[in-house]
Protein backbone atom coordinates (compact mmCIF):
# COMPACT_ATOMS: atom_id res chain seq x y z
CA UNK A 1 0.00 0.00 0.00
CA UNK A 2 2.80 2.49 1.09
CA UNK A 3 3.59 2.60 -3.01
CA UNK A 4 -0.24 2.98 -3.99
CA UNK A 5 -0.72 5.47 -6.81
CA UNK A 6 -3.79 8.02 -5.83
CA UNK A 7 -5.24 6.53 -9.37
CA UNK A 8 -6.30 3.58 -7.92
CA UNK A 9 -9.11 5.53 -5.90
CA UNK A 10 -10.76 5.87 -9.35
CA UNK A 11 -12.13 2.39 -9.34
CA UNK A 12 -11.99 1.37 -5.40
CA UNK A 13 -13.50 4.29 -4.29
CA UNK A 14 -11.08 2.74 -1.20
CA UNK A 15 -7.33 1.81 -1.13
CA UNK A 16 -6.77 -1.84 -1.68
CA UNK A 17 -5.22 -4.65 0.48
CA UNK A 18 -3.17 -7.20 -1.05
CA UNK A 19 -5.18 -10.64 -1.48
CA UNK A 20 -4.24 -13.99 -0.35
CA UNK A 21 -6.18 -17.72 -0.36
CA UNK A 22 -8.36 -18.32 2.68
CA UNK A 23 -10.82 -20.89 3.75
CA UNK A 24 -14.10 -19.19 1.79
CA UNK A 25 -16.87 -20.14 4.68
CA UNK A 26 -15.09 -19.61 7.89
CA UNK A 27 -16.71 -17.13 10.53
CA UNK A 28 -15.59 -13.89 11.88
CA UNK A 29 -13.69 -13.77 14.98
CA UNK A 30 -13.52 -10.88 17.61
CA UNK A 31 -10.46 -10.90 19.68
CA UNK A 32 -10.47 -7.63 22.03
CA UNK A 33 -6.75 -6.20 22.26
CA UNK A 34 -7.73 -2.81 24.27
CA UNK A 35 -10.57 -1.70 26.90
CA UNK A 36 -11.67 1.74 27.67
CA UNK A 37 -11.04 3.32 30.85
CA UNK A 38 -13.82 3.60 34.07
CA UNK A 39 -15.51 0.44 32.42
CA UNK A 40 -18.79 0.24 34.51
CA UNK A 41 -19.04 -2.62 36.85
CA UNK A 42 -21.99 -4.81 35.81
CA UNK A 43 -23.47 -8.30 37.12
CA UNK A 44 -25.40 -10.60 34.30
CA UNK A 45 -27.05 -13.29 36.32
CA UNK A 46 -27.74 -16.78 35.11
CA UNK A 47 -31.02 -16.42 33.66
CA UNK A 48 -33.88 -18.88 34.99
CA UNK A 49 -36.66 -21.29 32.93
CA UNK A 50 -35.91 -23.15 30.22
CA UNK A 51 -31.93 -23.95 31.19
CA UNK A 52 -30.43 -25.05 27.44
CA UNK A 53 -32.39 -21.53 26.48
CA UNK A 54 -31.55 -19.27 29.16
CA UNK A 55 -27.78 -19.99 29.31
CA UNK A 56 -27.56 -19.53 25.46
CA UNK A 57 -28.94 -15.51 25.59
CA UNK A 58 -26.94 -15.12 29.39
CA UNK A 59 -23.87 -15.93 27.31
CA UNK A 60 -24.22 -13.94 24.15
CA UNK A 61 -25.59 -10.72 26.48
CA UNK A 62 -22.08 -11.16 28.28
CA UNK A 63 -20.16 -11.26 25.17
CA UNK A 64 -21.49 -8.39 23.56
CA UNK A 65 -21.38 -6.27 26.93
CA UNK A 66 -17.66 -7.14 27.23
CA UNK A 67 -16.96 -6.64 23.71
CA UNK A 68 -17.97 -3.00 23.63
CA UNK A 69 -15.13 -2.33 25.91
CA UNK A 70 -17.44 0.12 28.26
CA UNK A 71 -18.64 -2.69 30.91
CA UNK A 72 -16.48 -5.06 33.35
CA UNK A 73 -18.54 -7.87 34.23
CA UNK A 74 -18.51 -8.96 37.72
CA UNK A 75 -19.96 -12.46 39.04
CA UNK A 76 -23.72 -12.25 39.97
CA UNK A 77 -23.17 -15.47 42.50
CA UNK A 78 -26.10 -17.03 41.20
CA UNK A 79 -28.78 -16.82 39.32
CA UNK A 80 -31.68 -13.86 39.10
CA UNK A 81 -35.00 -14.63 37.68
CA UNK A 82 -36.52 -11.35 36.26
CA UNK A 83 -39.27 -10.96 39.21
CA UNK A 84 -36.70 -11.66 42.28
CA UNK A 85 -35.27 -8.89 44.33
CA UNK A 86 -31.09 -9.04 43.69
CA UNK A 87 -29.38 -9.11 46.56
CA UNK A 88 -28.56 -6.16 46.39
CA UNK A 89 -25.66 -6.14 49.42
CA UNK A 90 -23.89 -9.19 48.32
CA UNK A 91 -24.03 -7.90 44.70
CA UNK A 92 -22.72 -4.44 46.37
CA UNK A 93 -20.13 -6.49 48.06
CA UNK A 94 -18.79 -7.77 44.84
CA UNK A 95 -18.56 -4.33 43.09
CA UNK A 96 -21.18 -4.01 40.60
CA UNK A 97 -23.25 -1.10 39.86
CA UNK A 98 -26.16 -2.51 37.79
CA UNK A 99 -27.68 -6.01 37.45
CA UNK A 100 -29.44 -7.84 35.16
CA UNK A 101 -31.38 -11.14 35.69
CA UNK A 102 -34.37 -12.77 33.66
CA UNK A 103 -36.22 -16.11 32.76
CA UNK A 104 -37.16 -17.85 30.02
CA UNK A 105 -40.54 -19.54 29.75
CA UNK A 106 -42.14 -21.89 26.74
CA UNK A 107 -45.40 -19.60 25.20
CA UNK A 108 -47.98 -22.13 23.92
CA UNK A 109 -47.52 -21.58 20.08
CA UNK A 110 -43.72 -23.16 20.26
CA UNK A 111 -41.71 -19.90 21.07
CA UNK A 112 -40.29 -18.81 23.94
CA UNK A 113 -40.87 -15.85 26.43
CA UNK A 114 -37.98 -13.94 27.84
CA UNK A 115 -38.08 -11.59 30.72
CA UNK A 116 -35.27 -9.56 31.82
CA UNK A 117 -35.09 -7.10 34.55
CA UNK A 118 -32.39 -4.65 35.33
CA UNK A 119 -31.50 -3.04 38.07
CA UNK A 120 -29.52 -0.33 39.81
CA UNK A 121 -27.60 -1.95 42.59
CA UNK A 122 -26.79 0.94 44.76
CA UNK A 123 -29.92 2.63 44.39
CA UNK A 124 -31.75 -0.43 44.49
CA UNK A 125 -33.58 0.39 41.77
CA UNK A 126 -35.60 -0.98 38.40
CA UNK A 127 -34.11 0.68 35.34
CA UNK A 128 -36.48 -1.57 33.16
CA UNK A 129 -38.26 -4.71 32.56
CA UNK A 130 -38.63 -5.93 28.79
CA UNK A 131 -40.53 -8.96 27.46
CA UNK A 132 -39.00 -10.89 24.18
CA UNK A 133 -40.92 -13.41 22.57
CA UNK A 134 -39.28 -15.24 20.14
CA UNK A 135 -38.14 -19.01 18.56
CA UNK A 136 -35.08 -20.78 19.24
CA UNK A 137 -33.28 -20.07 15.86
CA UNK A 138 -33.78 -16.56 17.52
CA UNK A 139 -31.76 -16.90 20.37
CA UNK A 140 -28.93 -14.61 19.12
CA UNK A 141 -30.95 -11.88 17.58
CA UNK A 142 -32.83 -11.82 21.50
CA UNK A 143 -29.68 -11.46 23.38
CA UNK A 144 -28.48 -8.81 21.22
CA UNK A 145 -31.76 -7.10 21.67
CA UNK A 146 -31.10 -7.43 25.21
CA UNK A 147 -27.41 -6.24 25.22
CA UNK A 148 -28.97 -3.41 23.63
CA UNK A 149 -31.64 -2.51 26.09
CA UNK A 150 -29.00 -2.75 29.02
CA UNK A 151 -26.06 -0.49 26.90
CA UNK A 152 -29.06 2.27 26.44
CA UNK A 153 -29.88 2.06 29.76
CA UNK A 154 -26.91 2.53 31.33
CA UNK A 155 -24.84 4.62 28.79
CA UNK A 156 -28.49 6.83 27.33
CA UNK A 157 -26.89 6.50 24.01
CA UNK A 158 -27.92 3.45 21.28
CA UNK A 159 -26.68 -0.41 21.36
CA UNK A 160 -25.26 -1.52 18.14
CA UNK A 161 -25.09 -5.42 19.09
CA UNK A 162 -28.48 -5.85 17.17
CA UNK A 163 -26.68 -4.27 13.75
CA UNK A 164 -24.77 -5.94 10.70
CA UNK A 165 -22.22 -5.24 8.97
CA UNK A 166 -21.39 -5.99 5.60
CA UNK A 167 -17.63 -6.93 3.80
CA UNK A 168 -15.61 -8.61 0.90
CA UNK A 169 -13.58 -12.08 1.70
CA UNK A 170 -11.54 -13.14 -1.21
CA UNK A 171 -10.88 -16.83 -2.11
CA UNK A 172 -8.95 -18.75 -5.25
CA UNK A 173 -10.81 -17.09 -8.42
CA UNK A 174 -13.72 -16.18 -6.29
CA UNK A 175 -14.89 -12.94 -4.20
CA UNK A 176 -18.18 -12.85 -1.56
CA UNK A 177 -19.86 -9.95 -0.27
CA UNK A 178 -20.89 -11.28 3.44
CA UNK A 179 -23.12 -9.89 5.83
CA UNK A 180 -22.56 -10.74 9.38
CA UNK A 181 -23.90 -9.46 12.91
CA UNK A 182 -21.83 -6.85 14.70
CA UNK A 183 -20.45 -9.70 16.33
CA UNK A 184 -18.63 -11.41 13.62
CA UNK A 185 -21.59 -14.65 13.69
CA UNK A 186 -24.40 -15.90 11.50
CA UNK A 187 -22.27 -14.62 8.30
CA UNK A 188 -24.41 -15.30 4.94
CA UNK A 189 -23.27 -14.61 1.43
CA UNK A 190 -25.07 -12.10 0.05
CA UNK A 191 -23.30 -12.44 -3.48
CA UNK A 192 -20.54 -14.14 -5.17
CA UNK A 193 -18.43 -14.10 -8.35
CA UNK A 194 -15.40 -14.30 -9.85
CA UNK A 195 -14.64 -10.81 -10.55
CA UNK A 196 -14.30 -8.24 -8.01
CA UNK A 197 -17.06 -7.06 -5.07
CA UNK A 198 -15.91 -3.75 -3.52
CA UNK A 199 -17.35 -0.54 -1.76
CA UNK A 200 -20.79 -1.91 -0.41
CA UNK A 201 -22.63 0.57 0.99
CA UNK A 202 -26.15 -0.08 3.26
CA UNK A 203 -29.13 2.24 2.87
CA UNK A 204 -30.49 3.88 5.52
CA UNK A 205 -33.19 1.78 6.25
CA UNK A 206 -30.55 -1.44 6.48
CA UNK A 207 -32.68 -3.13 3.38
CA UNK A 208 -30.46 -2.32 0.59
CA UNK A 209 -26.89 -3.16 -0.12
CA UNK A 210 -24.92 -0.68 -2.97
CA UNK A 211 -22.12 -1.80 -4.36
CA UNK A 212 -19.70 -2.28 -7.00
CA UNK A 213 -18.97 -5.11 -9.40
CA UNK A 214 -16.49 -5.99 -11.82
CA UNK A 215 -18.68 -9.20 -12.62
CA UNK A 216 -19.54 -6.92 -16.27
CA UNK A 217 -15.63 -6.49 -17.51
CA UNK A 218 -15.78 -3.12 -15.69
CA UNK A 219 -16.79 -1.37 -12.94
CA UNK A 220 -20.89 -1.33 -11.94
CA UNK A 221 -22.65 -0.09 -9.52
CA UNK A 222 -25.75 -2.00 -8.15
CA UNK A 223 -28.44 -1.68 -5.75
CA UNK A 224 -28.87 -5.39 -3.80
CA UNK A 225 -32.19 -6.00 -1.93
CA UNK A 226 -31.35 -8.42 0.84
CA UNK A 227 -35.02 -9.36 1.70
CA UNK A 228 -35.62 -10.72 -2.04
CA UNK A 229 -32.21 -11.30 -2.72
CA UNK A 230 -33.32 -8.97 -6.32
CA UNK A 231 -30.53 -6.41 -7.51
CA UNK A 232 -30.48 -4.07 -10.07
CA UNK A 233 -28.06 -1.89 -11.78
CA UNK A 234 -27.84 1.86 -10.88
CA UNK A 235 -25.01 2.93 -12.62
CA UNK A 236 -23.63 1.79 -15.95
CA UNK A 237 -22.14 4.58 -17.84
CA UNK A 238 -19.59 4.40 -20.53
CA UNK A 239 -16.28 4.09 -18.14
CA UNK A 240 -15.96 3.26 -14.64
CA UNK A 241 -19.08 3.69 -12.40
CA UNK A 242 -17.86 3.30 -8.70
CA UNK A 243 -17.67 4.24 -5.15
CA UNK A 244 -21.77 4.69 -4.05
CA UNK A 245 -22.69 6.18 -1.20
CA UNK A 246 -26.24 6.51 -0.10
CA UNK A 247 -27.99 10.34 0.36
CA UNK A 248 -29.73 10.19 4.24
CA UNK A 249 -33.52 9.67 2.81
CA UNK A 250 -32.29 6.81 1.08
CA UNK A 251 -33.77 8.23 -2.09
CA UNK A 252 -30.50 8.83 -4.19
CA UNK A 253 -26.47 7.67 -4.65
CA UNK A 254 -23.49 9.88 -5.05
CA UNK A 255 -20.88 8.13 -7.36
CA UNK A 256 -18.15 8.54 -9.43
CA UNK A 257 -18.10 8.13 -13.27
CA UNK A 258 -15.96 8.40 -16.16
CA UNK A 259 -18.26 9.35 -18.42
CA UNK A 260 -17.09 12.61 -19.18
CA UNK A 261 -13.35 12.11 -18.71
CA UNK A 262 -11.77 12.14 -15.49
CA UNK A 263 -13.43 10.40 -12.19
CA UNK A 264 -15.91 13.14 -11.50
CA UNK A 265 -18.94 13.41 -8.81
CA UNK A 266 -22.30 12.78 -9.49
CA UNK A 267 -25.87 12.12 -7.74
CA UNK A 268 -28.19 9.32 -9.10
CA UNK A 269 -32.06 7.97 -8.06
CA UNK A 270 -31.65 4.40 -5.92
CA UNK A 271 -33.42 3.31 -9.37
CA UNK A 272 -30.77 4.50 -11.54
CA UNK A 273 -32.65 7.55 -13.21
CA UNK A 274 -31.90 11.44 -13.34
CA UNK A 275 -28.16 11.20 -12.94
CA UNK A 276 -26.80 14.86 -12.78
CA UNK A 277 -23.44 16.22 -12.42
CA UNK A 278 -22.01 17.86 -8.65
CA UNK A 279 -18.45 18.91 -9.49
CA UNK A 280 -16.37 19.51 -11.77
CA UNK A 281 -12.38 19.53 -11.26
CA UNK A 282 -9.04 19.17 -13.28
CA UNK A 283 -8.00 16.90 -11.09
CA UNK A 284 -9.61 13.06 -9.53
CA UNK A 285 -12.84 13.45 -7.23
CA UNK A 286 -13.78 10.18 -5.79
CA UNK A 287 -14.80 8.49 -2.40
CA UNK A 288 -18.25 10.21 -1.91
CA UNK A 289 -19.87 10.12 1.47
CA UNK A 290 -23.37 12.57 2.60
CA UNK A 291 -23.11 14.44 5.97
CA UNK A 292 -25.85 13.03 7.96
CA UNK A 293 -27.83 16.05 7.50
CA UNK A 294 -27.84 15.94 4.04
CA UNK A 295 -26.60 19.29 3.33
CA UNK A 296 -23.05 17.99 2.17
CA UNK A 297 -21.01 15.71 0.70
CA UNK A 298 -17.19 15.03 1.49
CA UNK A 299 -15.10 13.76 -0.92
CA UNK A 300 -11.55 12.88 -1.66
CA UNK A 301 -9.70 15.07 -4.40
CA UNK A 302 -6.26 15.66 -5.87
CA UNK A 303 -7.30 18.72 -7.40
CA UNK A 304 -5.39 21.01 -5.21
CA UNK A 305 -2.16 18.81 -6.15
CA UNK A 306 -2.20 16.05 -3.07
CA UNK A 307 -5.07 14.01 -2.37
CA UNK A 308 -7.06 15.57 0.40
CA UNK A 309 -10.40 15.83 1.59
CA UNK A 310 -13.12 18.48 0.34
CA UNK A 311 -16.73 18.68 1.00
CA UNK A 312 -19.17 20.73 -1.39
CA UNK A 313 -22.70 22.06 0.03
CA UNK A 314 -25.56 20.60 -1.77
CA UNK A 315 -29.27 22.71 -2.07
CA UNK A 316 -32.18 21.88 -4.06
CA UNK A 317 -30.29 19.59 -6.61
CA UNK A 318 -27.32 22.41 -6.82
CA UNK A 319 -23.85 22.35 -6.11
CA UNK A 320 -22.20 25.09 -4.73
CA UNK A 321 -17.92 25.51 -5.06
CA UNK A 322 -15.94 22.72 -2.86
CA UNK A 323 -14.44 23.47 0.62
CA UNK A 324 -11.27 21.95 1.77
CA UNK A 325 -11.41 20.30 4.84
CA UNK A 326 -7.70 18.59 5.88
CA UNK A 327 -4.72 20.69 5.39
CA UNK A 328 -2.46 18.57 7.56
CA UNK A 329 -0.10 16.44 6.23
CA UNK A 330 0.36 15.37 1.99
CA UNK A 331 -2.22 12.90 1.88
CA UNK A 332 -5.67 12.26 3.51
CA UNK A 333 -8.60 10.21 2.05
CA UNK A 334 -11.53 8.39 2.78
CA UNK A 335 -13.62 11.01 4.16
CA UNK A 336 -16.45 9.24 6.97
CA UNK A 337 -18.94 11.95 8.52
CA UNK A 338 -19.87 10.51 11.76
CA UNK A 339 -23.71 9.99 12.54
CA UNK A 340 -23.76 12.90 14.64
CA UNK A 341 -22.26 14.88 11.80
CA UNK A 342 -19.63 16.43 14.60
CA UNK A 343 -16.37 14.51 13.34
CA UNK A 344 -14.51 13.09 10.44
CA UNK A 345 -12.85 10.08 10.17
CA UNK A 346 -10.49 9.32 7.58
CA UNK A 347 -7.22 8.00 6.02
CA UNK A 348 -4.32 9.62 6.85
CA UNK A 349 -0.97 8.93 5.93
CA UNK A 350 1.50 9.71 8.82
CA UNK A 351 5.39 9.16 9.17
CA UNK A 352 5.11 6.64 6.28
CA UNK A 353 1.77 4.65 7.57
CA UNK A 354 -1.38 5.26 6.22
CA UNK A 355 -3.28 5.43 9.47
CA UNK A 356 -7.03 5.99 10.50
CA UNK A 357 -7.67 9.37 11.80
CA UNK A 358 -10.55 11.40 13.60
CA UNK A 359 -11.07 15.02 13.11
CA UNK A 360 -13.52 16.99 15.51
CA UNK A 361 -14.92 18.95 12.14
CA UNK A 362 -15.85 22.51 14.89
CA UNK A 363 -12.41 22.64 16.36
CA UNK A 364 -10.36 21.01 13.00
CA UNK A 365 -8.37 19.05 15.94
CA UNK A 366 -7.06 15.69 14.33
CA UNK A 367 -6.31 12.38 16.79
CA UNK A 368 -4.67 9.28 15.03
CA UNK A 369 -6.95 6.41 16.14
CA UNK A 370 -4.12 3.08 15.48
CA UNK A 371 -1.13 1.99 15.55
CA UNK A 372 -1.11 0.14 12.49
CA UNK A 373 0.29 0.98 9.24
CA UNK A 374 -2.23 -0.16 6.26
CA UNK A 375 -5.71 1.08 7.08
CA UNK A 376 -8.27 1.64 5.13
CA UNK A 377 -12.23 1.52 4.48
CA UNK A 378 -13.27 3.34 8.02
CA UNK A 379 -17.07 2.95 8.36
CA UNK A 380 -18.59 4.30 11.88
CA UNK A 381 -21.09 2.17 14.05
CA UNK A 382 -24.67 3.93 13.57
CA UNK A 383 -24.31 5.14 17.35
CA UNK A 384 -20.98 7.03 16.57
CA UNK A 385 -18.99 4.94 19.38
CA UNK A 386 -16.54 2.32 17.33
CA UNK A 387 -15.22 2.71 13.76
CA UNK A 388 -14.70 -0.32 11.89
CA UNK A 389 -11.88 -0.20 9.47
CA UNK A 390 -9.80 -2.97 7.43
CA UNK A 391 -6.27 -3.25 7.93
CA UNK A 392 -3.42 -5.67 7.43
CA UNK A 393 -1.29 -8.08 9.73
CA UNK A 394 1.40 -10.25 8.23
CA UNK A 395 0.03 -9.25 4.69
CA UNK A 396 -3.16 -10.86 5.55
CA UNK A 397 -6.52 -8.22 5.48
CA UNK A 398 -8.17 -8.25 8.33
CA UNK A 399 -11.49 -5.81 9.75
CA UNK A 400 -10.30 -4.03 13.27
CA UNK A 401 -12.46 -1.43 15.48
CA UNK A 402 -11.38 0.86 17.56
CA UNK A 403 -13.41 3.53 19.40
CA UNK A 404 -13.81 7.22 18.81
CA UNK A 405 -11.97 7.76 21.50
CA UNK A 406 -8.71 5.03 21.09
CA UNK A 407 -9.53 3.30 24.09
CA UNK A 408 -11.13 0.59 22.95
CA UNK A 409 -9.95 -1.65 20.18
CA UNK A 410 -10.76 -5.21 18.54
CA UNK A 411 -9.58 -7.37 15.57
CA UNK A 412 -11.99 -8.99 13.74
CA UNK A 413 -10.16 -12.03 11.13
CA UNK A 414 -11.05 -15.08 9.34
CA UNK A 415 -8.47 -17.58 9.61
CA UNK A 416 -6.23 -17.86 7.20
CA UNK A 417 -8.57 -15.30 4.70
CA UNK A 418 -8.08 -11.88 3.49
CA UNK A 419 -11.23 -9.76 4.49
CA UNK A 420 -11.72 -5.87 3.55
CA UNK A 421 -14.36 -3.47 2.53
CA UNK A 422 -16.29 -3.32 5.49
CA UNK A 423 -19.28 -1.40 5.85
CA UNK A 424 -21.41 -0.80 9.02
CA UNK A 425 -25.22 -1.28 8.90
CA UNK A 426 -27.81 1.35 10.24
CA UNK A 427 -29.26 0.79 13.64
CA UNK A 428 -31.91 -1.61 14.04
CA UNK A 429 -35.65 -0.32 13.67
Amino acid sequence: MPAMKFHRLVLAGATGLALCSLAAHAQLTVEITGAGANRLPVAIADFTGERIVAQALASVVRADLERSGLFRLVDAGSPLADNATPPFEDLKTRGADAVAGGNVSAAADGRYETRVRLSDVPKQAVLGNPAYLHTGAQLRATAHRIADFIYEKLTGEPGVFSTRIAYVVKSTGRYELKIADADGSNDQAALASREPIISPAWSPDGGKLAYVSFEAKKPVVYVHDLASGRRHVAANFKGSNSAPAWSPDGKQLAVVLTKDGSSQLYIVNADGSGVMRVATSSGIDTEPRWSPDGQFVYFTSDRGGSPQIYRIAISGGAASPAERVTFEGSYNVTPRPSPDGKSLAFIARNNGRFQLALMDLATKQTQILTDSAKDESPSFAPNGRMILYATEIGGRGILAAVSSDGRVKQKLSVQAADVREPAWGPLVR
